[in-house]
């Protein structure tokens, strides 16, 4: 019988990439979005559902146990991401994006745990980003909600184990998406004191996504992930350097590598 696999945020990019290549594998997939579009070749079962909203949570899941009378594997990738300086950036976009990156994430695990308990097995893995492992510029509260969910993660892996339920992270460096486009981002001020450091940032932001890597590298990833019997709390998708960052993070003093930061950014 074919394994069961719900994936937030399939509509494009990332969570597109790892529906597809899991259908290709043999996996029954269900895709989800806020507004979805029926999949035209029928491999991927597009569902509607909006991780800000419980009720929608709770719909989706039910309409998969409906089909298939369970899931083996819910992968959070459903997200947004958002720049701006902490002063300028509106309180209303700060707690969006942590409803969406980071209680969204929670709601589904919540929602989904019943089934898997049940089942007495599944996995949970949530993308989160290699920005979560460290406060970057004009970046930080996207930082923060990735950040969060890693933590929560770890608390989560430990006290639903008994139960044959696994919970990971998978973070990914760049990756070639339309993110930029679909992200929140304060606008640049003409009077503001940011605005020559934001504006060069912004911009070295998108040069690096539209340089990142294919989503398809994090669809292998999770891929093996799904087939590897005890699997790592943490896994890392990304260039050298993105993943070299975090250890020397580890290893450095923090001023140090906080002015290695800064060079990067040329701030």
């Amino acid at each position: 019988m074919s394994k069961v696999v719900l994936i937030t945020g399939a509509s494009s990019g990332i969570g597109k990439a790892i529906a597809y290549f899991l259908a290709e594998k043999g996996y029954t997939v269900y895709g989800t979005s806020r507004n979805p579009k029926a999949a035209k070749d029928g491999k991927v079962f597009m569902i509607p559902l909006d991780v800000t909203q419980a009720a929608s949570i709770t719909q989706a899941i039910q309409t998969v146990l409906k089909d298939q009378n369970r899931i083996d594997f819910v992968i959070n990738n459903a997200g947004m991401g958002i720049t701006g300086p902490l002063e300028e950036t509106p309180d209303q976009e700060i707690r969006r994006v942590f409803e969406t990156n980071y209680f969204g994430a929670l709601e589904v695990i919540k929602a989904v745990l019943p089934t898997m308990r049940n089942q007495r097995s599944g996995m949970i893995i949530n993308v989160t980003s290699i920005a979560g492992y460290m406060g970057l510029p004009y970046r930080g509260l996207y930082s923060a909600t990735k950040g969060a969910l890693e933590l929560v993660t770890e608390a989560v892996s430990m006290e639903v184990k008994n139960f044959g339920i696994n919970v990971v992270n998978v973070a990914p460096g760049d990756f070639a998406t339309n993110i930029a486009a679909g992200r929140y981002h304060t606008p640049v001020f003409e009077n503001s004191a940011y605005k020559k450091n934001y504006q060069m940032n912004l911009d070295l932001m998108d040069a690096h996504v539209n340089g990142g890597m294919n989503p398809i590298e994090m669809a292998k990833t999770v891929y093996k992930i799904i087939n590897t019997k005890n699997p790592k709390i943490h896994y890392k998708v990304g260039g050298f350097m993105q993943k070299f960052s975090i250890v020397l993070k580890r290893i450095l003093p923090d001023r140090i590598y906080e002015k290695l930061l800064m060079n990067h950014y040329k701030i």
